[in-house]
């Protein structure tokens, strides 16, 4: 049977306060991002793997706030001063990246201080804490070394059927609850996997109209989890 040509028509990730999991394995970062005040000099960074909900957090913060949300990336010293409000918020997301990007941690640097004397909170999610992101600027290294860090841990048992419950659900997919209870119990605690697999599953239904099933997931979590060659 030939493979039938798909298109993405997935719907955007529901992506509300109200959309957000909450479990064991986040429910410690989540008090803390609604706590800025207990934030030492307005500053948090928010640290967990791929997937694990640090942009679905961060974005439902932001709108609350009416702050803006900047890749970390795209810093620039120039720039900075356009992005600080006044008693205000800012977002920069995946800190991560601006490892040996010189524009970038000058950017962040020059941020960083404005957002104290402004008295503009800062968010900085990332997938790691900052001693890993290969940062040049030494002065930017030593203030990051002092920001607390909310941890987004790996899922638990509740949280993990329930996200590929939701990304299932993104998908406008209802999905048999044997197959979410098989997945749950032998894959990886792994969210960025779960993305991964339930798009996979979703695009092979499509392709060769099969039904989603605990053949299927099984099939692709065997090729998924592989290690690369």
């Amino acid at each position: 049977m030939a493979r039938q040509l798909t298109l993405d028509l997935t719907m955007p990730p529901a992506s509300s306060r109200d959309d957000f999991l909450v479990t064991r394995a986040n429910r410690d970062a989540l008090a803390m991002l609604d706590a800025p005040q207990g934030w030492p000099q307005g500053r948090l960074l928010l640290v967990g793997g791929a997937g694990a909900g640090k942009s679905h957090l961060a974005g439902f913060w932001a709108d609350e706030r009416g702050a803006q949300i900047v890749q970390a990336w795209s810093l620039t010293p120039q720039g900075a001063d356009a992005l600080v409000p006044a008693d205000g918020a800012l977002v920069i997301e995946d800190g991560h990246e601006i490892g040996g990007n010189a524009q970038a941690e000058q950017g962040l640097f020059h941020l960083w201080n404005l957002a104290g004397a402004r008295q503009c909170l800062l968010l900085i999610t990332a997938r790691s804490v900052p001693r890993d992101w290969g940062i040049g600027l030494a002065d930017l290294r030593s203030r990051l070394d002092t920001a607390v860090q909310a941890l987004l841990v790996p899922p638990d048992d509740a949280l993990l059927p329930a996200v590929l419950v939701k990304l299932f659900a993104d998908r406008q997919i209802q999905v048999a609850p044997e197959v979410i209870d098989w997945l749950a119990l032998r894959m990886d605690r792994d969210l960025d996997l779960a993305r991964r697999l339930v798009a996979a599953m979703d695009r092979e239904s499509l392709a060769d109209r099969r039904a989603i099933s605990r053949r299927l997931a099984a099939e692709l979590l065997d090729k998924l989890a592989a290690p690369d060659p």
